[in-house]
């Protein structure tokens, strides 16, 4: 099958998208499709206001149609709201040809943290956007409902992954890190992501529960967090093995971001043993359970708790998260483009 995947987050971008992106391409491929992704690194770029690492693409309509036309699709998905998918948008309806989209970022509480502006303003596009998809996907029952509550109704549920060859309670610690609990004399807290607003990192960097406050990820905000807590340690980004290890030296997981549809690094930290501290909102009200994370309105709290848990029941927890879970999920929400259509796109 020939699967065409248009998105606006790619690399060099590190977020969730992208690796859900990339993880189910190699999945996919790995089971014998073809997979075809428009991404901005195809277009002229600049970066976007506020946030330099994500790059906006001047994408025409003509080259994204050409590049889709001439790979000849079984199915297109569009996976994000911005310019390169936008453009395929309009290439597809004005021929008729089917598509999926997903819903992968609380855009609109992004925005507002970002620039003030209201969410409601925001969800009409959003609306617009995904309303003629063949489906929506969505990653939690909380996002399916957020997206009815909007008047989209065609909903289909896309889990997410864990790479288990990678993520594993068996890994070795990093021990740089671990020796900063001898130093501070407390738990290895540590949260992985993105240093930005909306991720509401400070609500973790002001808990009050003892121990070292550990950062990995880099993003706008990390300049100004390293100067307002010179106590934590930010490690930047790290990757494949290095990021199993941070994962691996932490005794508690800190989630503290309230607009994220899913989190996929909490399951990352849930298969490597670590148990999650969170707050009670969409994301990790769908993700964790009893006995492998703690929600609470206050996130010392949640700490506190998380660490009394059981790493063992935390990892197999984790294992349960499979790509080969969730490329099985988004090939059967795929709506085919048809032989017929196929033959209009030569």
């Amino acid at each position: 099958m020939r699967i065409a995947i248009v998105t606006d987050a790619w690399s060099p971008q590190v977020n969730g998208v992208v690796r859900t992106l990339q993880s189910v391409r190699a999945e996919l491929e790995r089971q014998g499709h073809e997979v075809l992704v428009i991404s901005p690194e195809r277009f002229y770029s600049m970066p976007c206001p506020t946030y330099p690492e994500i790059r906006l693409a001047f994408a025409r309509t003509a080259a994204v149609g050409k590049m889709l036309a001439d790979f000849r699709p079984n199915a297109i998905h569009l996976a994000t709201e911005g310019p390169v998918c936008l453009a395929a948008r309009r290439w597809c309806l004005a021929r008729g040809f089917p598509f999926t989209t997903a819903y992968h970022t609380q855009f609109p509480d992004y925005v507002s943290a970002r620039i003030g502006i209201d969410p409601g303003w925001i969800w009409r596009y959003i609306t617009w956007f995904h309303w003629p998809a063949q489906a929506v996907l969505a990653s939690t029952p909380s996002i399916a409902d957020a997206l009815r509550q909007h008047g989209l109704t065609k909903i289909k549920h896309w889990g997410r992954g864990v790479d288990l060859a990678t993520f594993g309670p068996d890994v070795t610690p990093d021990p740089a890190i671990r020796a900063l609990a001898d130093s501070c004399g407390g738990p290895i807290q540590l949260y992985v992501g993105r240093v930005a607003i909306e991720k509401n990192i400070e609500a973790f960097l002001e808990s009050a529960h003892p121990g070292a406050k550990v950062i990995v990820g880099d993003g706008p905000a990390r300049t100004s967090l390293e100067a307002k807590y010179p106590e934590v340690h930010f490690l930047g980004p790290k990757f494949g093995h290095d990021l199993a290890a941070a994962y691996a030296a932490a005794d508690v997981f800190v989630f503290p971001s309230k607009t994220d549809t899913f989190g996929l690094v909490m399951i990352e930290a849930l298969a490597s043993g670590v148990p999650v501290a969170a707050f009670p909102v969409t994301g990790p009200i769908d993700v964790l359970k009893d006995g492998v994370g703690v929600m609470d309105a206050d996130l010392t709290t949640a700490i506190g708790a998380a660490l009394k848990l059981d790493r063992k029941a935390c990892a197999d927890y984790g294992k349960g998260f499979t790509w080969e879970a969730s490329a099985r999920q988004f090939l059967e929400a795929l709506a085919p483009v048809g032989l017929e259509s196929e033959r209009q796109a030569a």
